[in-house]
Formats: structure tokens, C-alpha cells, sequence
């Protein structure tokens, strides 16, 4: 069948159709019903009472009227069956719905019901006629209700139209399945054909949520199987440098670590170390909430790399964040006497000439920077590891080029957000992931409060007690692209209305406008003590540890995403001493703000944040869809259907190992669809 063979297909509806990607029949059939309606429910009209829920009558006319008068008229339709009479009334279109009714007809009505007067009355219900009260066999099945557009409305496709085209393409067409016969047996989900026509002409809610099912785990399926197949080329054609510990390694976690490893970041450096072992490249994924100590970590896998005569190379997604990390990486590995530069974009030519040689001549060690590090003029003596930090921010493309330089650099990202499980499947499902989910010792969990202004006095007395006992504190303020003018202008008043109440006490003010050398000396004065309020927009939500920040005030925090808030609540707590986050909403709080703020009242658990803050976001808008490679799927959802992406993921990924090119008889159909989707999948996680 063609989309031409269509009844009633104008030229006008044909090019409709085409506008939203419809050139083929079986197009139609993934037009999935938004809704269903239910006419089977038929009520005596005696027994009627007011309600919400539409319900279905049937009654012969007895009387059309028009009254009113110019644009306010309507027409008022009498019906009665054997037990009483019904009014229906309809305003608008009135000139329509009187060709609708005969006097001595019988009509089928659907709609809610309420009381006007002496009659139980319905406006503008949905009207079918009927040739008696026994003739209503069409609502034996569901009513679907399909998605309109602009386009539809363009081309007079109505919602009749769309369920008539569909009823033609399911009696006149085969659609072959590709799905095996055993995932079908497992999951007791219908092959496709039943499942077009249970979703279509469904007669009761199960047969279609049953259907809908079926479409999920197709979808799913079909991209988990894309992530097993690249996953296996990948390792497959890629070699890696193998690495194992030597001196500085031992020298570092044996002399210079001042602290005991946790059990999340031993079992992280023992998967790393098998990884580095295994003569194939390393694609893995640290993952761990803010204070987790991944950096320690990622400081061990890159002492591997110069054990073994290889350089290492670390990228965060800003400046002030690579500045922190180089900073960091300084201070535990200095007194090992390896070279280590910073690379960043607004650096001087002399300087970065300096170190752009120090990298391909190999004298560097260690090179910490933006994406600059892997600019085309970036050349490498030997890179045998890259580390990306904050990989959320990155995505999929970035992290591919990372993988060109060098001769197949092993590759460890780390994520200070911690990834829902539903899409560490999806996304992350190329790479292998460790999760550190216990913090160091000695860490207190931090304890968050909601306050309103008129409480400010009191959380100003707080403060200054806590500063005189040398505590120090940030105060937050948002900064929406935007707004952020006025943003900044707001983060400025309250920078000179905490001046004017401490006036003691050594405030700064610290903001994105600023040049980096200007936020760098700042940083270091509040990391020396030297600055005791330290006044900010969000430039410090990935800033570094300051032991004695035990105080966060988060002024507007209602403005601010969930995950964005933990983040900036693990800027604290980062040593002994009991620390303490005030939000500081406006008054007029919407529902999710209130949800926000009380999740994080709740926990401190970074996961169950960034589980709660997917539900409410959506994918989507968690990671950037387009960045990330998560495909915008048209069925499922991979918060709400969680289990049926894990089951469509263990298939994929069984048959990967077993059958990689699908060569098995049983897996013929499935090749046909599957070159295709794999060959846009496969481009854009860059193994054509």
C-alpha cells in the first residue's frame, strides 16, 4: 500500500503529512493516541446525576430550539429515552449542530453531565446518530483521540480522518516483525502487527497500555543495542597503552596521601588498574557526589600514565575550574618533582608558547586546562591518559576528539553530578562506570534549612557568631543568562548591605564579569582566610575546598535547579567542623520550588537528588539532549519506564556478545532495521 491509495487524500492533506515526516503508510501507524475516550458507559437518563466524567446517553430527539438573540444565541436539543428527557445545549456553532438533529431520530450523546432547572443538561457533548438504542456496537472499542498540529489543522485532517486512514492501512497491510521471538516470549509483548492494532482499535485501557509496551521496549531496544555494538567495536579496534603502577604511584598512596582511601575510591583506582592492565583503551566513568574525593582518584590513574613514560592530561569545562584542579593536583604532587602545566584560553602568547613546547617536546608531565588542551596546535609527546571532569558539560563529540590525540589515549571522565541509574543506561552505556558513593571521614553531613526574610536578623546573628569562632561563609546569589544584569546588580546591593552590617569583617564580591587573574586572587584570599564572607554568583559552584567554609546562605533559592543547589551546597562541609545551608526563597513560592526546597531539606544524598531532579526536568533538559546523545525517545521514558529499559538493555546487549552482526537467521529482520538506525548512532559517537 501507498500513502496515495489513502481514501479522501487531498492534495492539501498529502503535503500536511509530509510536513511532519508522514511519506509512508506504516508513518500513520506510529501516530500513537494521545487519549482515548470511552463511550461504552450508557446511562439511563433517570438515573443521571452531576458529574465529571463524560458519560454516553441514548435518546430520541424530541424538540430543537434556537433562542437568544445575535452573537449569544444557541440551540437547545431535547432528548428523552424510556426512563426521562435530557437537554443538550450548544452555543457556538449552533447552525452546525441544528443539521444534526430530527425531530423522531435517535442520537447518541457524550459528555459530563449537569443540572439547569428542571433538566439534567450537557454542553456541547460529542454527537453520533444511531438507528436505535441497541445500534451503539462502534463503541465496543476505544475511542482514540490522536495528537493534532498546525500542519494537521492546515490540511482539514481531522481526528475521524486519521482513525478512518489508519482503520484502511491496518486491514490492508502486513507489517513484518524484527524483534527476536524470544524477547517477545520473555516480556509477553505483542508482535508488532497486534500491537499497531491493539494500540489503534484497543477495547479496553489494557490492550492499548499493553501496546504501548511493546513500542517502549522496541525503541529501547534498538538504541541499547546501537550503545552494545559501539561499545564492542570499540573495543575491539582499539589497542590501549598498557599501564601498570610504579614508583610514583606506590610513593603517592603510600607517603604523600595524608588521608586513608575510602572503599569507593579503592574499588574506583582497582577498576582503573585492571582497565590500564587489560591492553585495551579505558572508557570509564567516575561518578560521585561532591566531596567524594574523585580528583584523588583520577591523581592516581594519571601517576600510572608517567610510571609508564606517558603523559597525562586533565579537562574541566572552565577556567576557574581548571585553575582549581591545577592548584589541587599541585599541592598533593609537588613534592614527587613532576612537571605539570596550565593551559587555558586567555593566556599571554609567550607563556603559552612555553607550554604548548613543554607538551610536545614531553618534558611535561602533567598538562590541567579547558578544551583548549585539545585544540588542533596542542600536539602531544605521548598522551597515554585524558581525564574530563564535569563530563556532563562536555558531551559525546568532545569527548570523541579527546580520544584522537595521542595513540589511543586511555579515557576516564568524572562526574561531580551524580547520574540517575535510568540514565547512566542510556548515555553513559559506551562507558564502564565506578561510583564512589561514601564520603572521607571526619565529614559531617550538612544540615539545610528553609528561612524566610522575616528571619534574616536572626541568620545575620547566626553569622556573626559563627565568623567570630573563624568560621567562613558564602552567600549566594543566582545569575540568569537572562536577567543578568539585573542579576548581578542584585548580587551587588547585597554585597554593600552585608558590608554596611558587618563592617568587622573582611567581604568580597566575586562574579562571572570579573578577569580571571581578578577571581583567582580572590579565591586564594578565601582560601587563606583572608576574606571571611565571600559574596557570589554561581561561579563558585565548582569552586575549591575551603575547610573552613561551614556557612552557605542561598539568597532567591527557589530560582535555582535541584542539582544545581547541591552543588553549591557541597561547596561546605568540606572539613570537620558542622556546617549549615540556609535557602532564602522569595515569598511567592510555585509548587515545584516548594519541592526543590524541601528535597533538599530532605538529604544530603547527591543521587536521590539527581533522581528527583530528573523526574521533575525530564532528560532532556538534565544533560542537553543533543549534546549528551540520548535520542528523544517517542514512546518511552526512561524515568517512568526504567525497568523496561533495563530489560530492552540486558537483551541488546546478550545478543551483541553472541550474534555482534547479526548474522543468525532469527536475527535477519532485525539487521534490516537495525543498519540504518546504527549507521546515524554510529556517526555520532564518531566508530563509522
Amino acid at each position: 500500500m501507498k500513502l496515495l491509495d489513502l481514501q479522501n487524500l487531498s492534495e492539501k492533506r498529502l503535503k500536511a503529512l509530509q510536513s511532519v515526516g508522514i511519506t509512508h503508510p506504516e508513518n500513520l501507524l506510529t501516530l500513537i493516541p494521545r487519549r482515548y475516550i470511552d463511550k461504552s458507559n450508557i446511562k439511563p437518563i433517570r438515573t443521571l446525576s452531576e458529574t465529571t466524567e463524560p458519560i454516553t446517553v441514548v435518546g430520541r430527539v424530541k424538540s430543537t430550539n434556537v433562542s437568544g438573540y445575535k452573537q449569544k444565541k444557541r440551540l437547545e436539543v431535547i432528548i428523552q429515552d424510556e426512563t426521562g428527557s435530557l437537554k443538550a445545549v450548544f452555543f457556538k456553532g449552533w447552525k452546525y449542530y441544528i443539521t444534526q438533529f430530527n425531530v423522531g431520530e435517535w442520537v447518541s450523546l457524550f459528555g459530563p453531565v449537569k443540572r439547569y432547572g428542571h433538566y439534567m443538561s450537557m454542553a456541547h457533548p460529542e454527537v453520533d446518530k444511531v438507528k436505535s438504542p441497541d445500534d451503539v456496537t462502534q463503541y465496543d472499542t476505544l475511542i482514540p483521540i490522536y495528537p493534532s498540529n498546525k500542519h494537521f489543522s492546515k490540511g482539514y485532517i481531522s481526528n475521524q480522518l486519521l482513525k478512518g486512514w489508519i482503520e484502511q492501512i491496518l486491514e490492508s497491510t502486513t507489517v513484518p516483525e524484527f524483534l527476536p521471538e524470544s524477547s517477545l516470549k520473555r516480556h509477553n509483548l505483542y508482535n508488532r502487527q497486534e500491537a499497531f492494532r491493539k494500540i489503534h482499535q484497543p477495547e479496553n485501557s489494557k490492550q492499548a497500555t499493553t501496546a504501548l509496551e511493546r513500542f517502549k521496549y522496541e525503541e529501547f531496544f534498538l538504541f541499547e543495542l546501537s550503545m552494545a555494538k559501539i561499545k564492542s567495536i570499540r573495543i575491539e579496534r582499539t589497542e590501549g597503552t598498557v599501564l601498570k603502577a610504579g614508583d610514583l604511584t606506590k610513593k603517592f598512596f603510600n607517603e604523600i596521601l595524608p588521608f586513608e582511601l575510602t572503599d569507593g575510591q579503592k574499588h574506583s583506582l582497582s577498576d582503573i588498574k585492571t582497565d590500564l592492565a587489560s591492553g585495551t583503551q579505558m572508557n570509564r566513568l567516575i561518578q560521585g557526589d561532591v566531596g567524594a574525593g574523585k580528583t584523588v582518584v583520577a591523581i592516581g590513574a594519571m601517576l600510572m600514565a608517567i610510571d609508564n613514560s606517558m603523559q597525562a592530561a586533565l579537562m574541566a569545562p572552565t577556567e576557574i575550574l581548571a585553575e582549581q584542579h591545577y592548584q589541587t593536583i599541585k599541592q598533593y604532587i609537588e613534592p614527587l618533582g613532576l612537571n605539570f602545566r596550565l593551559l587555558t584560553g586567555g593566556q599571554k602568547t609567550a607563556l603559552r608558547r612555553d607550554i604548548l613546547t613543554d607538551i610536545e617536546g614531553g618534558s611535561c608531565d602533567i598538562v590541567v586546562g579547558t578544551h583548549a588542551i585539545f585544540q588542533e596546535k596542542v600536539t602531544f609527546h605521548k598522551l597515554g591518559l585524558a581525564v574530563i571532569d564535569e563530563q556532563h558539560r562536555f558531551g559525546v563529540k568532545q569527548r570523541n576528539e579527546m580520544l584522537m590525540k595521542g595513540s589511543n589515549p586511555h579515557l576516564l571522565v568524572m562526574s561531580a553530578t551524580p547520574i540517575p541509574r535510568s540514565l547512566a543506561m542510556t548515555i553513559y552505556s559506551d562507558l564502564d562506570i565506578s561510583i564512589i558513593k561514601d564520603m572521607p571521614a571526619g565529614r559531617k553531613p550538612i544540615k539545610t534549612a528553609v528561612r524566610t526574610e522575616k528571619e534574616r536578623s536572626k541568620i545575620y546573628d547566626f553569622l556573626e557568631q559563627s565568623i567570630k569562632n573563624e568560621d567562613q561563609a558564602y552567600v549566594v546569589f543566582p545569575l540568569i543568562e537572562e536577567s543578568e544584569a539585573m542579576d548581578l546588580k542584585d548580587a551587588t546591593m547585597g554585597f554593600e548591605k552585608l558590608k554596611r552590617r558587618f563592617p568587622e569583617f573582611r567581604i568580597a564580591l566575586l562574579h562571572g564579569k570579573m578577569k580571571p587573574d581578578e577571581k583567582e586572587g580572590i579565591m586564594k584570599r578565601f582560601v587563606a582566610g583572608e576574606i571571611q564572607i565571600l559574596v557570589s554568583t554561581t561561579v563558585i559552584e565548582v569552586g575549591v575546598d575551603v575547610p573552613n567554609a561551614s556557612i552557605m546562605i542561598i539568597e532567591h533559592a527557589e530560582r535555582f535547579g535541584l542539582s544545581q543547589l547541591h552543588q553549591l551546597r557541597g561547596r561546605i562541609g568540606r572539613g570537620s567542623k558542622q556546617s549549615y545551608c540556609i535557602l532564602m526563597p522569595d515569598v511567592k513560592l510555585s509548587k515545584s520550588g516548594r519541592f526543590r526546597l524541601k528535597k533538599m531539606v530532605d538529604t544530603n544524598d547527591g543521587f536521590e537528588i539527581a533522581e528527583a531532579d530528573l523526574k521533575l526536568r525530564g532528560p532532556g533538559d538534565f544533560l542537553g539532549t543533543k549534546q549528551s546523545g540520548l535520542p528523544e525517545f517517542k514512546f518511552g521514558d526512561i524515568v517512568e519506564d526504567r525497568l523496561l529499559l533495563e530489560q530492552a538493555k540486558n537483551d541488546a546487549w546478550n545478543i551483541i556478545k553472541t550474534d555482534p552482526d547479526l548474522e543468525k537467521s532469527e536475527h535477519k529482520e532485525l539487521k534490516k532495521v537495525f543498519e540504518p538506525y546504527f549507521k546515524e548512532r554510529a556517526e555520532f559517537f564518531g566508530v563509522g
